[in-house]
């Protein structure tokens, strides 16, 4: 989106809902297009991975935040793109920050995957990048979505139903400390699940967007230990068509900034350009990979 009558170039960010990682994050780095790059980022509120690539695909978003996963399902028309195809309109930005899959409860008697057996689990809308992660967590515990309760719920509304006791645990997908579970700690006993062993291990045979990744003590109110679980990358992403001077200049923006986003939000340490370029399963945009050949680190891309 183009207004000539300014001079520059504005875009629109879909990111996730207001309590997840996206919507805070993408705030940031959006101040930081912005203020570096000319662009102006308009960022906006979604339901997620999969709504944002469909909106890319659609015209109505220029950029977006989206789990790598999803990125990999809609890349190659999997999963949640299986009914409606493949969807290949969009282009790497630059992996952001590990996601991870975090099981939260306040039920005493859950404290392994296996303990779901027979409860009441919000596993995230069906077809949502948590829904996926959810299955196969359950599924390398030996669990089915039939052998739960099964609650198909945003991160705000999982935690409200935990806490008015309406269900016994919840998957949430996101960067730690994740502002939704935050605020639940702060309230009442709840605490993570880890997902570790050889459940990690089985769902990273299957599955090679998984990584392993620890959430360390102190990270939420009351967490007095480290939480092994498994991860994905967030993502951000392009359309396509977006020109390469632009992409250049708005990935620019941010990893000639890392340092200062980093003092703005948490999950701004994690910015490297080791990071950003590794793992990646679509192309990257030449904008983007313009960029990172100037740091060495060179890109496939289309």
């Amino acid at each position: 989106m183009c207004f000539a009558s300014c001079g520059g170039t504005a875009m629109i960010m879909g990111t996730g809902g207001t309590q997840g990682t996206y919507y805070g994050y993408g705030g940031v780095l959006g101040q930081y297009i912005k203020n570096n790059a000319g662009i102006n980022v308009n960022v906006v509120s979604t339901d997620g991975s999969k709504a944002n690539i469909q909106s890319i695909d659609s015209g109505d978003y220029q950029l977006g935040t989206v789990q790598s996963d999803v990125m990999a399902y809609a890349w190659a028309g999997t999963n949640s793109f299986a009914e409606d195809g493949a969807v290949q309109s969009f282009r790497v930005v630059a992996g952001l920050y590990a996601e991870a899959v975090q099981l939260i409860t306040m039920d005493p008697e859950i404290k392994s995957v296996a303990d779901l057996a027979g409860k009441s689990v919000s596993i995230g809308a069906p077809g949502s990048g948590v829904y996926f992660n959810a299955i196969d967590v359950l599924a390398a515990a030996g669990l089915t979505e039939n052998d739960i309760k099964a609650q198909y719920q945003s991160f705000g509304d999982s935690t409200e139903a935990l806490k008015d006791g309406k269900i016994d645990a919840a998957f949430i997908v996101a960067g730690a400390p994740t502002p939704a579970i935050t605020e639940l700690a702060s309230t009442t006993a709840a605490y993570l699940v880890p997902i570790d062993g050889e459940i990690a291990d089985t769902i990273m045979a299957s599955c090679p967007y998984y990584t392993v990744y620890t959430i360390p003590a102190e990270t939420y109110p009351g967490q007095t230990e480290d939480i092994q679980t498994v991860t994905v990358k967030a993502t951000l992403i392009v359309d396509a068509d977006a020109s390469e001077e632009d992409v250049y200049n708005l990935t620019k923006a941010i990893f000639d900034n890392m340092d200062a986003i980093a003092a703005e939000h948490g999950k701004g340490a994690e910015l490297s350009i080791e990071n950003a370029t590794s793992g990646m399963t679509a192309p990257f945009h030449k904008g983007a990979a313009k960029y990172f050949a100037e740091k060495g680190v060179d890109v496939t891309a289309q």
